[in-house]
């Protein structure tokens, strides 16, 4: 079926609006589902049952999470689809109406076939008589060109003409637009069944790609990426819930990810886009799709766990070696919140999964003793060098600082929306970098201005962060806290003019071989790769006992748990607890290590 200007008109888009809201209170019955599962009833048969039937009970609840988290993320789908219609059919609408409203004024008739009719008007050059009217139709061009001789034309044609030809777009538009969206509702639909399996989510996340790429337009357009983090917070709070729902449900993505929106806010958006993620990767079988799977799968794990201190999922993404940001405690009402930089070979893989996300839990939980108003993050939101550490020194040859003066933008970036969306009065925030993240940490802190809101910066096991003292970082020579292991072979790499000859030696000998000879050690002048060893007198910040660690070469073979353990609990209970110290404020109880 054709259609026609007239239907176009008649069109009530309100009807397409109603429809929408209508998918719009299903969304959010089903999230207020979900919700009422994961924060009520799961949380309650773990504390109290135990056994066979109880864990049957959890994943029983689990899947009916799963299953309500589908309905709501297709719902919202369809809310959006439906509004971002009704946003471009009443924009063409809009178009229509100003033609004929002209055509009105005019006194010109538009007919039902797009033609327009005119009336006489102007005057002949010879006999002064008013020029006869006639007809205008799309892609013709009556009455422009005159028949013969000295016959001027009508002046009425040219209008005629431009309304008959805006008419025919408005129309052809809105039947390209209406076809365009037909087609993305038809593969809007859930399998049969009371099951959600990956596969089902691998269709889901392409249905959430088609939605976002249609609602362009409507939504997507007014999202500010290059605004400061306070702005895009109060961007936000500016929204009313419909757009808010409507964010969340078609750009979960942009939500999760953008700098300055609340944190649970940003942890629902990504949770959403987590499953999306899964079942992007899921139609994969490249090492890296599954290699990432891998560590989402984990993260997945854990969010659903229902764990202590509460997870929120601040960022994830898939770009480059991919993206996760677990705070573990909401970072927006805690007075302390410190966020961990890691370094040398982490991507978002299982590893990163299970060892990074544990750092930052075992800050968070030593953190909580000192002062239980207190949050620690795990921040993988850029790419890290990716070579083993089994070759630091070959990793930072070839990495150098590129990456991580990208990544102290990525970081300074989301201090400042922790800083905007901290809902106390002068929030404590720790900055928190490990191996090649205290390099990043160092960059961040060399922008103008400093790293947002931070007031204390602890560095363990650092290769140097890229500047020659403490002061240079912006927080105050006292505010910088150092840890570095006997044993630590990153904390002793030499400064890269000292390596050069090194390298001869790492080249034929490897890496361990090479520093147990002395070749790629530090050579007694406190520089080391990027800049100023942390930990020496030189560069003036307060070191901290941690443990010696395991020699690079025991009986065991080759070990860089050395450089692995600073945060653990358990392996290194002294430097842990001086990070949990600095982390809640009161570094004013840290014990001084002497320098190197």
């Amino acid at each position: 079926m054709t259609l026609t200007w007239a239907q176009l008109r008649d069109l009530k888009c309100g009807e397409l609006e109603g429809a929408a809201d209508g998918w719009g209170r299903a969304s959010n019955r089903a999230d207020a589902g979900r919700d009422r599962i994961e924060t009520q009833l799961l949380t309650g048969l773990r504390g109290t049952q135990r056994g066979e039937a109880a864990d049957a009970a959890v994943r029983r609840l689990q899947q009916m999470s799963r299953n309500l988290q589908y309905v709501y993320t297709e719902c919202g789908l369809l809310r959006t689809t439906l509004n971002s219609l009704a946003h471009e059919l009443r924009a063409q609408q809009r178009v229509l109406r100003e033609a004929l409203d002209d055509a009105e004024s005019l006194k010109f008739t538009v007919h039902a076939d797009g033609s327009v009719t005119y009336p006489a008007a102007g005057e002949g050059l010879i006999d002064g008589k008013p020029l006869p009217g006639g007809k205008a139709s799309v892609g013709a061009a009556p009455g422009l060109l005159p028949p013969s001789g000295l016959v001027a034309p009508n002046p009425n044609a040219a209008k005629a003409q431009d309304i008959a030809d805006r008419v025919a777009k408005a129309v052809r538009t809105a039947a390209e637009i209406d076809w365009r969206y037909a087609r993305i509702l038809r593969e809007l639909k859930a399998e049969e069944g009371l099951k959600v399996p990956d596969a089902t989510w691998t269709d889901a996340a392409g249905d959430a790609a088609a939605v976002r790429d249609a609602a362009r337009g409507y939504l997507k357009d007014g999202i500010p990426r290059d605004a400061s983090p306070a702005e895009r917070k109060a961007w936000w709070a500016g929204l009313t819930d419909e757009q808010r729902e409507e964010y969340l449900a078609v750009y979960p993505d942009q939500i999760g990810n953008l700098d300055g929106i609340p944190a649970v806010v940003r942890d629902a958006a990504n949770r959403d886009n987590l499953q999306l993620l899964m079942g992007k990767l899921e139609g994969r079988d490249d090492s890296k799709s599954e290699t990432q799977l891998a560590g989402l799968r984990e993260i997945d794990r854990q969010l659903r766990e229902g764990r202590q201190p509460p997870m929120f999922l601040l960022g994830i993404g898939d770009e480059g070696n991919g993206r996760a940001i677990v705070s573990f405690g909401n970072p927006d009402t805690a007075r302390n919140v410190s966020a961990y930089v890691p370094g040398l070979s982490t991507a978002l893989d299982e590893d990163f999964a299970k060892n990074d996300l544990k750092r930052a839990r075992d800050t968070a939980i030593g953190t909580q003793v000192h002062d239980s108003s207190s949050a620690a993050i795990v921040w993988l939101g850029y790419d890290a060098p990716q070579t083993p550490i089994d070759d630091p020194l070959g990793s930072f040859a070839v990495m150098g600082d590129e990456r991580a003066e990208r990544g102290g933008l990525a970081y300074s970036s989301f201090m400042g929306g922790l800083k905007a969306t901290n809902e106390n009065e002068n929030p404590h925030l720790t900055a928190i970098g490990h191996s090649y993240g205290s390099r990043t940490v160092g960059a961040a802190a060399q922008q103008s201005g400093g790293i947002p809101g931070v007031g204390d910066i602890i560095l363990v096991g650092s290769p140097g962060v890229g500047v020659e003292r403490a002061e240079d970082l912006g927080v105050g020579r006292n505010h910088v806290f150092v840890g570095a292991a006997e044993h630590d072979v990153v904390t002793k790499l030499p400064s890269k003019q000292q390596a050069a000859t090194g390298l001869v030696g790492l080249i034929a000998a490897g890496p361990a071989a090479a520093y147990i000879a002395g070749d790629v050690t530090d050579q007694g002048d406190d520089d080391l790769w990027f800049g100023k060893d942390p930990a020496s007198a030189a560069f003036g910040a307060r070191r901290f006992p941690v443990d010696e660690g395991p020699r690079l070469l025991g009986d065991q073979g080759i070990s860089f748990d050395a450089h692995r353990q600073y945060f653990d609990p358990d392996r290194d209970t002294s430097s842990a607890n001086s990070i949990a110290l600095i982390a809640a404020g009161k570094s004013e109880r840290l014990r001084a290590e002497e320098h190197r």
